[in-house]
């Protein structure tokens, strides 16, 4: 591993190309790659989440995430290759129903918002279903190990409770829809 990530710049991919995980070269338009870019991206949004000061419990749940993200996208990058398990959904099931434990109902829809890393929990969310959508799309032509897309799912369900839970921790309520406004001017 030492020499990896020796050399950064290797220039290889000014043809439009980029390299899997076996050598192989694809397109960097290629459902796989944007597959993979997709889960980086999210990756990195919860980089910026975490660097938010989070309650401990919350980043450390976070910390998790961000390693099981880096073993889905080694995933993604070979082909039949497997890193993410059954057990790394599950522990997002774990964390759900510890945080959702800890919230009251939803009555009503809520805008992304409240505070600052509610509201970044929020778009990491949102560029987690992008992921979703990707790896969903990637698997039409190709096998993808069904805890891959499980994992997505549940996350984008753990970053709303999430952000829920990072707005009560601030003592901060959600922001509700307010369907009223357009019957009322």
């Amino acid at each position: 591993m030492g020499n990896r990530l020796s050399v950064i710049a290797t220039r290889t991919g000014d043809d439009g190309t980029t390299g899997r995980g076996d050598g192989a070269r694809l397109g960097k338009d290629e459902p796989r790659i944007a597959a993979m870019g997709d889960v980086d991206e999210l990756n990195s949004t919860l980089g910026v989440l975490a660097a938010e000061g989070l309650p401990e419990g919350i980043a450390a749940d976070i910390l998790t995430v961000q390693h099981d993200l880096f073993d889905m996208g080694a995933e993604l990058c070979i082909p039949g290759h497997v890193a993410l398990r059954d057990a790394q959904v599950a522990f997002l099931d774990t964390r759900l129903a510890h945080y959702n434990a800890e919230l009251a109902p939803l009555k009503e829809f809520i805008l992304p918002g409240g505070t600052r890393a509610a509201a970044l929990a929020h778009i990491s969310r949102t560029v987690c279903r992008r992921a979703e959508r990707s790896v969903i799309a990637l698997g039409r032509d190709t096998t993808i190990n069904a805890p891959v897309r499980q994992y997505l799912n549940r996350l984008s369900d753990l970053l709303f409770v999430l952000a829920r839970a990072l707005n009560a921790h601030a003592g901060r309520s959600d922001v509700y829809w307010r369907s009223e406004r357009l019957r009322n001017g």
